[in-house]
């Protein structure tokens, strides 16, 4: 069985509050990249648009009118300017919209998520944090000087509850932090982040503690 990590938990100052068990089944499962990449890969495919679109010869305006006559003038017959061999003419086999989405279980995308946290806790990177602003009102500055005393590296992911708007108002603009609500914490953004800070409330929801007490 996996063994339970210790991480601090600490307030906006940097002060250590006291310490939580993260539970080793998610934090410390067994690495898998090829997983962590096929569910990555997938993700980004699902983001992709996929209106991209080219016009057929039917589609194309003009060109109802035969060019020239059949027969006689020593070139090739031709039916319409509109054909793809010539200029405005339709295009053949050009990219049309589609759907991009790969089908990935819940269980793959679960159990690639365990491998990118155990990831970042094994390395030291994950952190708990009782608040980032102390205040009622949103201050970037504030939220910033407490993400800096918990790491100087460039990109840091932010779990917060949904109903965390402080954090959320005073980090979404600083292209330091990506926030994310507790229940969409997903591979890629655990991947694209240096170091992954949960609330401490954040914690609690995403290990499941916070259904259970609100019961």
């Amino acid at each position: 069985m996996a063994d339970t990590i210790i991480v601090d938990v600490v307030d906006s100052t940097g002060a250590k509050t006291g310490t939580v068990e993260l539970p080793g089944e998610i934090f410390d499962a067994e690495l898998n990249i090829p997983l962590m990449h096929q569910v990555v890969v997938a993700q980004l495919a699902a983001a992709r648009q996929g209106t991209h679109a080219t016009k057929t010869r039917g589609m194309v305006r003009g060109g109802g009118r035969k060019p020239y006559r059949q027969k006689g003038t020593g070139r090739a017959r031709q039916g319409s300017i509109r054909a793809p061999q010539f200029t405005g003419g339709g295009t053949v086999h050009g990219p049309q919209p589609r759907d991009y989405s790969q089908r990935t279980p819940k269980k793959m995308k679960a159990a690639a998520l365990r491998s990118a946290l155990s990831d970042r806790a094994r390395n030291g990177r994950i952190h708990v944090i009782t608040e980032f602003v102390t205040s009622e009102k949103p201050s970037t500055k504030s939220a910033l000087a407490a993400l800096r005393n918990l790491t100087d590296r460039p990109k840091s992911l932010v779990v917060a509850t949904g109903t965390d708007e402080l954090t959320r108002l005073s980090l979404r603009n600083a292209p330091e932090a990506h926030v994310l609500k507790a229940d969409q914490l997903n591979t890629y953004d655990v991947l694209n982040s240096d170091d992954v800070v949960f609330t401490a409330a954040a914690l609690d929801d995403f290990l499941g503690k916070g259904e259970e007490e609100s019961k």
